[in-house]
């Protein structure tokens, strides 16, 4: 029990949103009669709101540098959209070409406003906004105010294909591959699980009983088993999501076991100290502001394609999905706190609240309302166990 209660304690934020989650996905599950958990549901709920787990998981180190916000994600997304619309549609550019020019583009504008920020030491905020009215006009004038549409459809496949069955001749119905990648998700996650607590074991008595451990390894494996339930039930696993997954363990092992990730926390819990111990401060924010340029295409490559068009109205709100999916998922305003993960069910709680408010038939007035009170209280939580914290 005493176990139980530290992990709670010291995972308080993230456990509690985690909890929300179930909660809220329980109560629309009952309120839209059975909707939300459709298979069909499910894999839309992916596809979209892949835009917003791309985005989430930039703007999560951004707040763990120090709190820092890119205003500009939803103008840059749509520009990155625009130069992608000319090169594929107008000029009919090679695939391959024009993802690589629009990854290139978004880190040279990443770079950008990063220099400003990271080297002149001028707000974030402000370069950033300055950046969302930059790339939102360039938008429209590159595009003459029009939309550009369709794309090809290997294109369209990055976020509205699946991978294909391997095992179709079974005549099962449903996706086999999906189960078997599920399973194989599944032992590689209990795999590390216990090396970590065998690791964790060595050095410290702090760990998980038994009992409790054998359980959260249960609950693991239901939640990765009942989503390729969903999907195998459907058309099988989206290609999205395989994208969306590698950048989620990626960035997750980037920032919590190589040294620049680490130099990020060191400088979001103390830029003063972080830099008298070495660290060159003036690059590392800098860097994270690269990194979400690159995110930001990546982010316009999955949303062009599942619009299939480009047009000067994508991607308006889009910075404030990905800031308050990073808030509601565990990341503090005052910097040095947060995960990626924690992005990722920020993320799915706020995917959820829009699907369910829109399967009820619930006003964009009102769906506008809860998602700003939802930000209030994330924010809330957080200057209250800051401020429990200090008195402590």
């Amino acid at each position: 029990m005493d176990s139980f209660k530290k992990l709670v304690k010291n995972n308080l934020r993230q456990y509690f949103m985690l909890f929300a989650l179930i909660i809220l996905m329980i109560i629309f599950q009952i309120a839209t009669g059975g909707v939300l958990f459709r298979p069909m549901n499910i894999t839309n709920l992916v596809l979209q709101n892949a835009y917003v787990f791309i985005l989430a998981v930039g703007m999560m180190l951004l707040l763990i540098n120090g709190g820092n916000i890119d205003m500009s994600v939803g103008s840059v997304l749509a520009f990155i959209s625009a130069i992608l619309g000319i090169m594929l549609i107008q000029n009919h550019t090679p695939m391959w070409l024009a993802i690589v020019v629009a990854l290139l583009l978004g880190l040279g504008i990443g770079a950008w406003q990063g220099f400003w920020v990271g080297y002149y030491r001028m707000p974030g905020f402000l370069v950033t906004l300055a950046g969302q009215l930059i790339f939102r006009g360039l938008t429209t004038r590159v595009l003459d105010g029009t939309t550009l549409a369709p794309f090809d459809k290997d294109f369209q496949y990055i976020s509205a294909g699946f991978v294909p069955d391997l095992f179709k001749f079974t005549g099962s119905g449903v996706n086999i591959t999906a189960y078997l990648v599920g399973i194989l998700i599944t032992v590689l996650l209990i795999v590390m699980q216990i090396r970590k607590r065998a690791q964790q074991a060595k050095y410290t008595s702090n760990v998980l009983s038994t009992p409790l451990f054998t359980a959260k390894l249960v609950l693991i494996a239901a939640a990765v088993m009942l989503l390729s339930y969903f999907f195998a039930a459907y058309e099988g696993i989206p290609v999205i999501f395989i994208i969306i997954v590698v950048l989620v363990v990626g960035y997750s092992i980037f920032s919590a076991k190589t040294v620049p990730g680490r130099y990020i926390y060191a400088m979001g819990g103390n830029e003063r100290a972080a830099k008298l111990s070495g660290i060159n401060t003036n690059k590392v924010l800098c860097l994270c502001y690269i990194n979400m340029g690159v995110l930001t295409a990546v982010a316009a490559i999955a949303s062009a394609s599942r619009a299939n068009s480009a047009s000067p109205l994508i991607g308006v709100g889009y910075d404030l999905d990905a800031i308050s999916s990073c808030f509601i998922g565990g990341a503090s305003m005052y910097g040095g706190a947060g995960t990626v993960v924690g992005a990722i069910i920020g993320a799915l709680f706020m995917g959820v609240l829009n699907n369910g408010m829109i399967i009820m038939g619930i006003g964009t007035d009102i769906q506008q309302v809860v998602k700003g009170l939802v930000l209030i209280f994330a924010v809330a939580f957080d200057i209250y166990s800051k401020s429990r914290a200090k008195a402590k």
